[in-house]
Formats: C-alpha cells, structure tokens, sequence
C-alpha cells in the first residue's frame, strides 16, 4: 500500500511533533511516523529554558501544555557537606530558573492538538526501513515503512529525519556525524521526593563527581550522576552502598527515600554521554533536524529546546520550498545557515560549564 503527503516526519519527539503542529496548522499536509507504541515511555531530557517557554507562548501552547501539568523551578543550588554555598534565583521580570515538563505531557499537547486537522496523520508502532530516491537526480522523495506488520510506502516531497541521536535517517541519507565524548556518562534515577522538598534543581560533588537533582513535576526528584566516561562496567562489579552514602552525605533530607529507593545499580539507568556534530543537515528532499543534526550532553537541559528552536525556524522554510516547489539543497540548506552557528555555540558553552564545574566549590577550586 502506499501513502501520499507533502511533509513526513520521522520522530514524534518534542522537535517533530511540534514541527508536524506547525505545518498542519497552514494546511500542509504531514505524516508523523514514530517507532514506539506510545507517548508515555520515561524520558529523562524533560527541563524547558526560556528559549523553550517562549516557543510554546508564542504558538499559543504554553497555557494548555500547563494544564497538562509542568513545574516551575524556584532556584539553582549548589550544595556543600550538606550545606548551601551559592543560590541563583530568578532574574528581574523573570518568574522561574527553568521549568519541568514530563514530555508526555508536552507530547500530549503537540499531538492532540496536531490531530484536528485533517490534513495530519500520525502513525504509531512505525519504523523506517529505507528512503527512497529518484533514480535520476538521487533527491528523496519519501521512505519505506514497517507498520502493523505491513511494508508500506509512503511519497512525500519532503522527508524529516527528527529521529534523536541515533537517528536512523541520519544513517541511510548516508549523512557522516563526528561523536565528541566528554569524558563522563551519567546514570539516572528516580525517588520520590520527602515532604517539604522544594521544586529547586541542586548541585553537589559527589565522589569527586558532578550530581545534580531535578525536582519533577507530580513529586518526585531526578538524580543524575556523573561517572568516568566507560566505567560502568567495572562501577556494577563493586557495591552501590558507598554511592547512596554520597548522595545521603551530600543531601542528609534524602537519608530515608534513598535507603528505599537505591538499593542496587538497577535502580540507575545508563545514559552514554556524547555529542555529535554531522557533515551536512540537508540533501535534495531531506532535512534532519534535533538531535539527529546536532547531539547535546544533558548539561543545561539543552536538548528538547534546541529541537524545539529547529522546528521554529524550520517551519516558515518549509512552507516556503513548498509553495515555490523548490526542495533543493539550496533552498533547504538556509535552515542549516541560522541553526548550524547557534548549536556549536550551545555546545561548546556545554563544555565550558563542564570544565567550571568544580570551580562553583570553593573547597575544590584549583
């Protein structure tokens, strides 16, 4: 069976789903293909900065994305043997330090919102097994699917690869992407929050080691770990004890959740820290966009707000090849010109915050 649609974007994270909004909503038609089964797989990348509230203010979002449920950060602390060394707090006009927002619920929106038109189609359980090319001129001109079991083709004049890190795209456009480590991974994990926890995010060293707390929306904290870069491996041969003490030491309101809830190295999740930074983010038909252009470090939560900045700058340019019938590199490569800059710039800020990290701490400060 095959299928027809001007745009079709692959990846219905932050960055897709709201670029598939947008274009929906000028009459574009657009398949959304997503390879999970459902929204409300746990994510981890889930704080919006500025650049991503006003995004969704400025499409009229924001207020329904809030009844959905977020959560306003009231302040940056960085804590020392168990004490307050340095506090931000939100600047002059401004109302919070950042803002939570379980991406299920920001997904919810995006999608619902996109289903009311009926010139939009979003397709769950889908997973991309080709791209199709003219045999002439070598542009895309749509992809090969897997869904409910079924090969299906889908003829686009536009293909949207916003299909994260290891974007599959990214790899049959046969588009190359340099990996830059940074020298650490991070293991994540979840606990409830005790009574009274205020929703702050919070920084300590631990062991030497970057550890920062997310205060989530519906009560509970996120806890993300640095480790050397690989070492995981060898970290699960030896007992969590000594970590849960660090944390406890560092954060002693934690001593009774953290006895409950890290027990053993399966209550942390691995993430394996890296960037990357693509040759190219166009070719004749194709755009890739999010994390399948530009990988971030979880530092600064930068991630689902860049997507959401690709999206915004992205969707007036496609509206325009479209309406002038020119999908060239040319003309799409514009959207690479304003973002490429702007994302090394976010990353190398990542990696300057890295760096100074220890510097926040005066008993460590070189």
């Amino acid at each position: 069976m095959d299928l027809n649609t001007q745009v079709c974007i692959v990846g219905a994270g932050p960055g897709g789903a709201l670029l598939g909004y947008l274009l929906a909503a000028q009459g574009v038609s657009v398949i959304l293909l997503e390879r999970h089964g459902h929204i409300d797989k746990e994510f981890r990348g889930e704080h919006l900065n500025a650049v991503g509230e006003r995004i969704l203010r400025q499409h009229g979002l924001y207020e329904q994305v809030r009844r959905e449920g977020l959560l306003h950060m009231e302040r940056v602390e960085y804590f020392q043997d168990g004490q307050i060394i340095k506090t931000i707090l939100p600047g002059p006009g401004e109302e919070h330090t950042g803002i939570h927002v379980p991406q299920k619920n920001l997904l919810h929106v995006l999608l619902g919102q996109s289903l009311k038109f009926p010139n939009y189609r979003l397709m769950m359980d889908t997973t991309v097994t080709d791209l199709i090319r003219d045999p002439v001129d070598h542009q895309v001109t749509g992809v090969r699917v897997r869904y409910d079991g079924e090969e299906l083709t889908i003829h686009s004049r536009l293909v949207i690869g916003a299909d994260g890190r290891y974007s599959t795209v990214r790899k049959l456009a046969g588009i190359q992407a340099t990996i830059i480590k940074h020298g650490f991974d991070l293991l994540w994990a979840r606990i409830p929050a005790p009574d009274g926890w205020p929703p702050t995010v919070r920084m300590a060293l631990a062991q030497e080691a970057q550890l920062a707390l997310f205060t989530q929306q519906g009560g509970y904290i996120q806890i993300g770990w640095n480790i050397p870069q690989d070492t995981y491996p060898q970290l699960r041969k030896s007992p969590v004890d000594p970590f849960a003490e660090a944390l406890i030491h560092a954060f002693p309101q934690l001593q009774v959740t953290v006895q409950e809830h890290i027990r053993s190295w399966n209550d942390f999740v691995l993430l394996k820290v890296q960037s990357c930074v693509c040759d190219t983010w166009v070719q004749p038909g194709l755009v890739i966009m999010g994390d399948a252009a530009h990988t971030f470090s979880p530092t600064g939560a930068i991630g689902v707000n860049s997507a959401m900045q690709d999206a915004h700058v992205l969707a007036p340019l496609l509206l325009e090849a479209l309406a002038a019938d020119d999908v060239s590199s040319e003309r799409l490569g514009v959207f690479e010109q304003l973002r490429r800059q702007e994302t090394a710039d976010e990353l190398d800020s990542q990696f300057t915050r890295e760096a100074g990290f220890r510097d926040q701490f005066p008993a460590y400060r070189s």
